[in-house]
């Protein structure tokens, strides 16, 4: 166990998750996780969703604490983790009905924000789930203090970097054919959205 990254936060939030995932993805086959970090999410939501076959995916510098992961856990329907970022010109040529992503808007550049909802349909069956945990603001307003200092802290690091808006980020999905199914409240201030596409 030691030689594996943890995340805290990911040990914190992975059962309300879990929670939501269990129904939105009750009907998927296959799903990629963008950003996949330590690899704590996969392990735990493949090892309670056998009916999935969960992608994991990430910039190559952290595909080896997410190997360590796949590794100790030896779940038979995850796979090992697809180099992938935003911007890279090739995109995997796989195609998945469900893509997950948690914490990632706000790490991202609004830029490489919309470039990953423009390139989503690359991947995507034509009915596809798409679930996104993290906070968000609404109306333009943070929706707790903690939220507007943990931006401030973003933006220290990175001035691209900050709490997305959540009308914004439903727009980009809109724009590719999806259509808002839940906005789940779930603990820190955070949100869990889905969203669905259905053949035009």
């Amino acid at each position: 166990m030691h030689d594996k990254p943890f995340s805290p936060s990911s040990e914190r939030n992975r059962e309300p998750i879990l929670a939501i995932l269990r129904d939105a993805f009750s009907d998927r086959q296959r799903v990629l996780e963008i950003g996949s970090g330590t690899g704590q999410h996969a392990v735990h939501f493949a090892g309670a969703l056998p009916h999935l076959s969960w992608q994991t995916s990430d910039r190559v510098e952290n595909h080896d604490g997410i190997q360590a992961w796949l590794a100790d856990a030896a779940l038979p329907n995850t796979l090992p983790p697809l180099t992938l970022d935003v911007n890279q010109t090739r995109w995997p040529r796989a195609r998945f009905d469900a893509v997950f992503t948690a914490n990632t808007l706000h790490i991202m550049g609004w830029e490489e924000v919309q470039t990953l909802f423009r390139r989503l349909p690359e991947v995507l069956e034509d009915e596809a789930c798409l679930a996104v945990y993290g906070p968000f603001n609404y109306g333009g307003k943070f929706t707790s203090d903690s939220n507007a200092a943990f931006d401030l802290r973003l933006k220290g690091d990175d001035p691209r970097r900050g709490i997305r808006d959540f009308e914004a980020v439903d727009a980009l999905a809109r724009g590719i054919g999806f259509a808002l199914a839940a906005d789940h409240q779930m603990p820190a201030n955070n949100r869990c959205l889905v969203w669905h596409r259905t053949t035009p």
